[in-house]
């Protein structure tokens, strides 16, 4: 898989959840955000990439909207509980 091909990642580390006040959604959200990373890009001699060390330096959420209702205005963030 390449850096074009679309793919599923599951983030453990991010605390951020959603609720869709409108239709009482917990589970399904479209985000846009802008993620600045700083990594190691290693070349090896055939030309092949292996990315390491990614450090988040910078991310925004430009929106949220919910997959079930398709609205946005209704998204809030609720709090994770330990």
């Amino acid at each position: 898989m390449n850096e074009f091909e679309a793919q599923s990642t599951t983030l453990k580390e991010m605390t951020t959840r959603y609720r869709c006040t409108a239709c009482g959604n917990l589970t399904r959200f479209d985000v846009v955000e802008t993620t600045s990373v700083r990594s190691f890009h290693h070349y090896t001699v055939g030309g092949e990439l292996s990315i390491e060390e990614p450090e988040i330096i910078a991310r925004t959420i430009e929106s949220v909207t919910c997959r079930w209702c398709g609205h946005g205005r209704g998204v809030e963030v609720i709090s994770e509980t330990a």
